[in-house]
């Protein structure tokens, strides 16, 4: 492995994914984790994958990967300890702004969170996004809906909504 191009690449890549992770997290020690996790899992590949191409693509795929092992495993634990998973509770937001959307997007589920970051951060269609979580097309779309819907029912009137609805 060619170590200078490793660092290079990692030195090169870190702030965009660790935005990434941090967006499938929502939680930014374990998106640290998962960014190290992910760079493991390429150093050991590094050679094929300089040959294949898409590096940032393949990190990006890789951590949805394995957050997606991470959560199904502590389901697993939960189902065998009896308990119930985790649900995201919708806390009180004052404000509608970059703040208020991220504590919104941090209270989804978390598999309702990783579509929604695969669909508009990485523009993947449910085809992708279903190989990449190992999920059905039509469970993507579900998830996706229902994370909407939530964000939806959260975020305040905005203003030109609410002129229509006096003027009106």
């Amino acid at each position: 492995m060619d170590a200078d191009e490793f660092e290079t690449f990692v030195r090169d890549s870190a702030p965009v994914l660790r935005r990434y992770a941090r967006a499938v997290t929502a939680d930014p020690e374990q998106a640290e984790a998962l960014l190290h996790q992910a760079y493991v899992r390429m150093a050991t590949r590094w050679h094929r994958l300089v040959a294949e191409g898409g590096l940032l693509a393949y990190a990006k795929v890789t951590m949805v990967r394995l957050q997606v092992s991470r959560l199904r495993a502590v389901v697993r634990r939960l189902r065998s300890a009896g308990a119930a998973p985790p649900s995201a509770a919708a806390g009180e937001y004052g404000q509608a702004d970059h703040d208020h959307l991220r504590g919104l997007l941090a209270g989804l589920p978390p598999m309702q969170r990783v579509v929604l970051v695969m669909t508009y951060l990485d523009n993947l269609d449910d085809e992708s996004i279903a190989a990449a979580t190992g999920r059905r097309p039509a469970t993507v779309r579900s998830l996706r809906d229902r994370a909407l819907g939530t964000l939806r029912a959260e975020l305040p009137v905005t203003r030109v909504r609410a002129e229509r609805e006096v003027a009106g």
